[in-house]
């Protein structure tokens, strides 16, 4: 993987701009690897005159976006098929496929919003999106803020301390704990609004 990866970086190395979006479209589909490999480099370039830094975020975020929406059409598509040809060896039937459906469209929103800040999760959250069929435009908007963070994330870290490997490994790991514990908590709020507006709903009943 390590080889693949650096083959990708020095082919799209070439590709300026292009090649971060090609690089974020991919690993933000179907050959997810570590966005920080891209970001964080390019806008270490950024701060030494070579790159634009609003182009490297513009570039990640629609890159991250056009990957997502990709692996979501996908997973739209190739429902049916799955179902009758793989879903019985997943576990997956189309009672639990409702129930999915269900679950996105209650909750998709807060469940694309939060994915894509989450380590693993932000590659693979648009599959089940898809699969359920979540309104589309609404997947789309929370998927670009939530890529928008954590690209702009990355991008200040390599900007700022790029040129240094270990401070750079150190600042992304507290970030991820940082962003785990804020997802925590916007996910406790969310729960808490929801019940709230439930009672609310029952009362005026």
């Amino acid at each position: 993987m390590e080889n693949i990866i650096h083959f990708l970086l020095n082919i799209a190395g070439n590709m300026g701009y292009g090649g971060i979006f090609a690089l974020m479209f991919l690993e933000s589909s179907f050959f997810p690897f570590p966005s920080e490999v891209v970001i964080v480099p390019n806008a270490y370039l950024a701060s030494k005159g070579e790159m634009n830094i609003t182009g490297v975020i513009i570039a990640g975020i629609l890159g991250s976006l056009s990957g997502a929406m990709f692996n979501y059409m996908l997973a739209w598509w190739l429902k049916e098929k799955l179902l009758l040809k793989w879903g019985k060896f997943v576990g997956l039937n189309k009672k639990k496929l409702t129930k999915a459906s269900l679950f996105f469209n209650k909750h998709g929103e807060i469940s694309t919003f939060i994915g894509r800040l989450l380590p693993v999760v932000r590659q693979y959250i648009s599959l089940p999106a898809g699969l359920s069929g979540m309104n589309f435009f609404y997947f789309s908007l929370f998927t670009f803020f939530g890529a928008g963070i954590w690209v702009s994330i990355l991008a200040f870290v390599g900007y700022t301390i790029g040129s240094n490997e270990t401070l750079v490994r150190e600042a992304l790991h507290n970030i991820t704990i940082y962003i785990i514990s804020f997802s925590c908590a916007l996910v406790g709020l969310y729960i808490y609004m929801r019940r709230k507006n439930d009672q609310r709903v029952q009362k005026d009943r």
